[in-house]
C-alpha cells in the first residue's frame, strides 16, 4: 500500500531546484544570510502609461494554439510571496523560473507542500476570467491547515493571481482556440529544520503556463480506466481529501504501471475494502445513469473535492438532473450510461470502459456508451465550458475577471 505523506511533491517537480551554492538570490531571510541576486529577476507590473496593452493570444509559441497540449511551457514570469516572522509579504513578480531552496527544507524532508490548480480563459470580447478562483483559495486553505503551513488570506491569493495573469496576458489562449491559461499555485515549507516540525518560513508561488486538453482528443475521445488492485491512493484517515503533492507522487507508480498497460487513466476503490469506488488518478468519478435521470458521485473522507465537481452538480441540478453524493459499490459500475473523469486539467473526459483484472489474468470490463460520448456528458461539458467562455450567461458567480491595462 502507497500511502502520499512526506513524498516530495508534483508541484516543486515543475519548478527546477538549483544548489544555493549556484546562484545568488535577492535577500536576507529568517534562517540565515544569502548573497545578493541579480535584481533584474524580480520586478514590478509594467505600467500603463509606459506600454501598450497587452492582448491574449499574442504570444510566439512555436506551436498553433488549436494544438496546445498539457505541458510545461515558459512564459514571462511567477509571481511569489513569502511569509516568515509570522506575516505574508506582497506578491512580487519573478522572471526566473529557478528557485534559491535552503537544503533543509521542510518541503524537501518532510513533503510540506500543497498546490492548486485552476484556468483562466479568454472570452469573445478579448476579456479573460478566471474560473472560480475562490474556492480554489479556500481549498488551499484546508490543505495548509492539515499540513500546519500557515494559511494564504483569500485577498493575497486573488491578488497574487490578478498580478500573474496581467503580466502573462499574451499566453492566455485566444477565444476559439479551446485552450486555457493553467495556473498552479504552489505553497511549501522554505525553512529548514532537521527535527520533525513545521518550518519557520514558506513560500508561495503561482506559475502559469497556457494548456489544451489533458488527454489527447479531448471530448471526441473516450479513454479506458484500470482498476489500480496493487496501490491505495490515501488511507482512510489520512490526507486524500486535501491537495498535498505528496499524493500524487505517490500515484506515479501506479499511474506509469497502467499506461504500461494500455489505460491511461486508473481508478482507486477504498484502501479499506477495495469494494467500493474513491476517484481516478486525476479526477473525481462521475457516474450518470440516464434512466433515472441521475448523477452520481462518491462521498469519502479521502476523496478530494473537486471544484469542477461541484461546478458540475449545480449544472446537473440545473438541468434537472438528480445529484446524489454516496458510497457507489464497484458492482453499481454496470448500472450506469455514462461514465465521466472531472477535474480543472481533465475538464469533463468521458470514460469508455473501465477493466479489472485479477491475479491470474482474467478480466472484467465495464463498457460505457459503446465509445460514444454520451449525450449528458456533452451537455455537462458544453454548459461548464460556455460559462468558462462567456458564451452562457454566469448566473452563478463563478467568472473572476483580470483587469488588463
Amino acid at each position: 500500500m502507497i500511502i502520499g505523506v512526506g513524498l516530495l511533491t508534483l508541484g516543486l517537480s515543475l519548478i527546477s531546484i538549483r544548489s544555493a551554492s549556484s546562484f545568488q538570490s535577492t535577500a536576507p531571510t529568517s534562517w540565515g544570510k544569502r548573497s545578493a541576486r541579480n535584481e533584474e529577476s524580480i520586478y514590478h507590473l509594467r505600467l500603463a502609461s509606459t506600454s501598450a496593452k497587452a492582448i491574449p493570444g499574442t504570444a510566439k509559441l512555436g506551436t498553433p494554439w488549436e494544438e496546445l497540449g498539457f505541458e510545461f511551457r515558459q512564459t514571462n514570469s511567477h509571481v511569489r510571496v513569502t511569509f516568515k516572522n509570522d506575516e505574508w509579504g506582497e506578491p512580487e513578480l519573478v522572471k526566473d523560473p529557478y528557485i534559491d531552496l535552503h537544503i533543509g527544507a521542510t518541503a524537501l524532508h518532510y513533503g510540506q507542500s500543497c498546490f492548486e490548480g485552476l484556468k483562466a480563459f479568454c472570452h469573445e470580447d478579448g476579456e479573460v476570467y478566471v474560473f472560480r478562483p475562490d474556492e480554489n483559495a479556500k481549498r488551499m486553505q484546508s490543505s495548509c491547515r492539515r499540513t500546519m503551513m500557515p494559511e494564504l488570506p483569500t485577498e493575497k491569493f486573488l491578488e497574487a493571481i490578478q498580478k500573474v495573469v496581467q503580466d502573462n496576458i499574451e499566453y492566455v489562449p485566444p477565444y476559439g482556440s479551446g485552450g486555457a491559461l493553467y495556473i498552479r499555485p504552489l505553497l511549501f515549507g522554505s525553512g529548514p529544520r532537521i527535527g520533525l516540525q513545521p518550518a519557520d518560513e514558506y513560500t508561495f508561488l503561482i506559475m502559469v503556463i497556457p494548456v489544451g486538453d489533458y488527454y489527447k482528443g479531448g471530448l471526441s475521445s473516450p479513454v479506458d480506466a484500470l482498476i489500480i488492485e496493487d496501490f491505495d491512493r490515501a488511507a482512510p484517515q489520512g490526507v486524500g481529501a486535501v491537495k498535498v503533492a505528496g499524493n500524487y507522487a505517490a500515484d506515479l507508480l501506479p499511474n506509469m504501471l497502467s499506461k504500461k498497460k494500455g489505460y491511461p487513466i486508473g481508478l482507486y476503490l477504498d484502501s479499506k475494502t477495495q469494494t467500493v469506488v474513491e476517484e481516478f488518478s486525476t479526477s473525481n468519478f462521475v457516474g450518470i445513469d440516464n434512466s433515472q435521470k441521475k448523477y452520481v458521485t462518491p462521498m469519502s473522507p479521502s476523496v478530494l473535492p473537486s471544484i469542477t465537481n461541484k461546478s458540475l452538480m449545480t449544472i446537473a441540478e440545473d438541468e434537472g438532473l438528480a445529484v446524489e453524493t454516496r458510497d457507489i459499490p464497484v458492482d453499481e459500475l454496470k448500472s450506469f450510461d455514462e461514465v465521466l473523469a472531472v477535474g480543472t486539467a481533465v475538464v469533463v473526459t468521458p470514460i469508455g470502459s473501465i477493466t479489472r483484472l485479477d491475479n491470474e489474468g482474467s478480466e472484467l470490463r465495464y463498457e460505457f456508451g459503446d465509445k460514444q460520448i454520451g449525450d449528458t456528458t456533452k451537455r455537462l461539458y458544453q454548459k461548464v465550458r460556455a460559462i468558462q467562455n462567456g458564451e452562457e450567461e454566469d448566473k452563478h458567480g463563478w467568472n473572476y475577471k483580470i483587469i488588463n491595462e
